[in-house]
């Protein structure tokens, strides 16, 4: 038994969500990995590592600072979690609504964030102190010749626990003070 060209031509279309879906799925979840594993391995971010998982225009809002367009993305990157020993971002309730080649997305996410030892030793502090955020990815992932990317994302802080880094932007301080006030 066949099936009818409609039914066919509706079976693609729904595999074609499905694979839309797991690519942008693997994109948030290799962009998360790799704010964890890049620094670890003792690499640094760089300018593949921005266009593997955002598009030339991009713009990127969080509690450590905005920034607009490729350029200079990997250094801020490599600054904001410069400030830690090391990292692990995980995600979980991805929600994708697809609309042709765009896809609005958003995401929960626990980060945590191991204090350099010079960090607690300033503080007088031992070793292994961390610093905790529970928050929302939201933004736009586009279909690109080079596969989907993220053309806009912002971070929102919705909770905290410990003590952020020695220095923070006044954007950074301001969320920890909102947070911290309930606001």
């Amino acid at each position: 038994m066949g099936i009818s060209t409609e039914a066919f031509a509706a079976l693609e279309r729904q595999v074609q969500v499905l694979v839309d879906r797991a690519e942008i799925t693997g994109l948030i979840d290799g962009y998360l990995i790799s704010l964890d594993t890049v620094p670890q391995g003792g690499g640094r971010f760089d300018e593949a590592w921005a266009r593997r998982y955002f598009t030339s225009d991009v713009r990127i809002s969080r509690p450590v600072g905005d920034h607009e367009g490729i350029a200079g993305l990997a250094e801020a990157e490599q600054v904001a979690l410069g400030k830690f020993k090391r990292t692990q971002h995980t995600g979980a309730n991805y929600m994708i609504d697809l609309a042709g080649d765009r896809a609005a997305v958003r995401w929960n996410a626990i980060m945590t964030h191991v204090h350099l030892a010079a960090t607690q030793q300033a503080r007088g502090e031992e070793a292994g102190g961390h610093f905790d955020v529970g928050g929302t990815f939201t933004g736009e992932a586009v279909r690109t010749s080079d596969g989907w990317r993220l053309r806009r994302l912002e971070v929102q802080a919705v909770w905290t626990n410990g003590k952020g880094p020695l220095a923070l932007t006044p954007e950074a301080e301001a969320t920890l003070r909102d947070l911290a006030v309930g606001v």
